[in-house]
């Protein structure tokens, strides 16, 4: 067992050993994620070459491509056939970031694994057994994304007949509870959607599945903290995306090259925010087999 996953974390520790074990072990890292992101990227640039983007600097942003589509078939009533091609392409890209980003998270979290047990891997080793958790961890996620879609709607219609009955009766009186209303809802949202967030791990490692259950009970007394880090994870990955692409687009405006870059950066950003899930993962789950043991000793006291 790696004694640097043997002691329970602060806030500090795992954004410290986070940042650690993507320098250590970044090779096998980036390559994983390059792997089976990389070819969604090489296919978006032949779209973009194939659609007339210049591969070195492109000054004019023409729009998105079903922007483009609209306004062909608004000027010249049909749709030409190059402009459906890029859209089936487009589609392509979709289905494939559905199956393999989840299978890069997967691959990422059984890498961690390993170096928590100290065992050796290949990037290949988990690759191929993060594609035999695909079918469990894609129905979990459907079903995360049907719970979350179900707590935003039903407050959503609430919130607004709420605010709406109470502007008809005071217009002050509404506005202030609409915002009350929307603030205490958000809180509740991003509360359940941490306790629940974990079932991935949970799934990929065959600790439960869909593993809410498991999510719930490890992030207990550990709510607000992992709130805190996946803020201070999208703040970092944000910032450093934003930067670059503003950048890069300054320089080579639109074009095929600096995609490229982008997605470049967009792969480290990923693999950063990866490699904090699992170490916040684990750092749940030794804190709750500890406590689980301790209750079985004083249990057995």
């Amino acid at each position: 067992m790696n004694e640097q996953f043997n002691k329970p974390k602060g806030f500090g520790d795992i954004l410290d050993f986070t940042f650690r074990l993507a320098k250590n072990r970044f090779v096998d890292f980036f390559f994983i994620l390059l792997f089976l992101i990389g070819p969604i990227y090489l296919i978006q640039a032949i779209i973009l070459l194939i659609g007339g983007t210049s591969f070195f600097r492109e000054d004019i942003f023409e729009g998105f491509w079903y922007e483009q589509v609209l306004l062909e078939l608004e000027s010249t009533g049909y749709v030409d056939a190059s402009m459906i091609g890029l859209g089936v392409g487009y589609l392509i890209l979709l289905l494939l970031g559905v199956i393999l980003l989840p299978v890069a998270q997967a691959a990422i979290i059984l890498a961690v694994n390993h170096i928590r047990k100290s065992e050796e891997f290949t990037v290949g080793s988990v690759i191929k057994a993060a594609f035999v958790r695909f079918f469990p961890l894609l129905g979990s996620s459907i079903l995360f994304g049907l719970i979350l879609f179900g707590l935003a709607i039903i407050p959503f219609f609430i919130t607004t007949f709420l605010t709406g009955f109470g502007v008809v009766i005071n217009p002050v009186v509404g506005v202030l509870l609409g915002i009350v209303l929307f603030l205490g809802c958000a809180v509740g949202y991003i509360y359940l959607m941490a306790r629940w967030s974990f079932y991935f791990a949970s799934v990929t490692l065959k600790e439960g599945s869909p593993g809410f259950g498991r999510s719930w009970r490890l992030t207990s007394k550990r709510t607000w903290v992992i709130i805190g880090l996946y803020i201070i994870f999208m703040l970092i990955m944000m910032s450093v995306s934003y930067a670059v692409e503003f950048s890069v687009a300054l320089l080579l405006g639109g074009s095929v090259l600096q995609s490229m870059i982008v997605n470049i950066v967009t792969l480290l950003t990923t693999m950063i925010f990866s490699i904090g899930y699992a170490v916040m993962y684990f750092d749940l789950k030794l804190r709750y087999d500890a406590d689980d043991l301790k209750e079985m000793i004083e249990e057995y006291k």
